[in-house]
């Protein structure tokens, strides 16, 4: 499975009324706990006073990370994604532990 560097924001619409946005931050928190136990949301951040996301997720591809694992976030009609590929580097402290 390939890693992926993805940094999400999230905009929901004014006209969404305040229950759905409720509603969809549950499910989302259930979504991403789903997502992490399966391996795909490996590691998760929100960088100090910002509202968006930064995060280390795993896919066969792209184009299954984007369909299959973020497309299944309840919060993802409102999300933007800039997805960057990752591989090994030779000097990763981690690689052993993976």
């Amino acid at each position: 499975m390939q890693e992926f560097l993805v940094e999400i924001t999230t905009a929901v619409p004014p006209d969404v009324p305040a229950e759905e946005v409720d509603r969809r931050r549950a499910a989302e928190h259930e979504r991403a706990g789903e997502l992490a136990a399966t391996g795909r949301l490996f590691r998760l951040w929100r960088p100090v006073g910002e509202k968006r996301s930064v995060g280390i997720w795993r896919a066969e591809d792209e184009a299954r990370l984007r369909t299959d694992v973020l497309g299944t976030l309840p919060m993802w009609p409102w999300m933007t994604a800039v997805v960057t590929p990752l591989e090994p580097h030779p000097n990763d402290p981690g690689a052993g532990s993976r």
